[in-house]
């Protein structure tokens, strides 16, 4: 995971200037900078906290973005050990996110919070998507063809849509700001006026060789589509993120077809 490229794309997104939150958040240009180009290591705990304010997403999920552990979990963790065991002992059996699902209804069911849940759902990248918006094991040369598969099935789902103008557009916003998050996913997106968000998934047959923020080759492109601008089109883009650093593009290496790469989505979405 390269959070210093999710931190740049959420940040352009969301319409602010490296100048701007550097200086609402009490850093210099010049670390954001090189915090957002991995030069700098990730961000305190704090100070992600305080680039998620900003940013108008939950600070869960860019700590998730950071592999951060809560502040919450860690003091919990402090003030009853035995957690930590049960945790280990999760951690041996290899639960799975649809597994941990099961646990946590138990737990609604035999313990139930006393308030409701703080944290802020994020919107599911697989309520976006269907069979034929997916495309697995593209044949491609570039990126560029990649994303005109992907603008030829997101405009299946708004019709009007310029497939060509979609495409280009994409295009241009990547030549503006890179859409890659790193372990091989690439979030390319698109504003649409008035338009229901959707999504096309694209895995590639062959890893492709982009400038991509950790080196790694391209495997998976998630292109989105929102008629509308603000905290649920950036938290979509973050929970891409998140799922890139939860191997999403390896989990999906092997998908025989759409079907395959739902059903696997679904499970990492299982607890979001």
């Amino acid at each position: 995971m390269h959070l210093g490229a999710t931190l740049r794309l959420l940040r352009v997104d969301a319409g602010l200037s490296l100048r701007d939150l550097a200086r609402r958040i009490g850093v210099s240009s010049a670390y954001l900078s090189r915090v957002e180009h991995g030069v700098d290591a990730p961000p305190t705990q704090e100070r992600l906290t305080a680039i998620a304010r900003e940013l108008d997403v939950p600070p869960a999920l860019l700590m998730d973005v950071a592999n951060r552990v809560s502040p919450y979990v860690a003091g919990y963790l402090e003030d009853v050990p035995a957690a930590g065991t049960l945790l280990l002992d999760i951690a041996r059996r290899k639960l799975t996110g649809a597994q941990l699902a099961r646990v946590r209804a138990f737990l609604d069911a035999e313990f139930p919070l006393r308030e409701a849940r703080g944290d802020e759902p994020v919107p599911a990248l697989g309520a976006l998507l269907c069979a034929e918006r997916v495309v697995v094991q593209l044949s491609c040369e570039d990126y560029a063809d990649a994303l005109d598969v992907a603008s030829g099935r997101l405009a299946s789902a708004l019709p009007g849509l310029d497939v060509a103008g979609l495409a280009e557009g994409l295009r241009q916003r990547e030549d503006e700001t890179p859409s890659q998050v790193g372990n091989g996913v690439a979030v390319p997106h698109a504003f649409v006026p008035g338009a229901a968000p959707v999504a096309a998934l694209v895995t590639l047959a062959r890893p492709l060789k982009t400038d991509a923020p950790d080196g790694q080759p391209l495997r998976l492109v998630v292109a989105l589509v929102d008629g509308h601008l603000g905290r649920a089109r950036l938290m979509r883009l973050a929970h891409v993120a998140r799922l890139a650093g939860r191997g999403l593009a390896h989990r999906l290496q092997g998908a025989e077809d759409s079907r395959q790469v739902l059903e696997t989505l679904a499970e990492l979405e299982a607890l979001r």
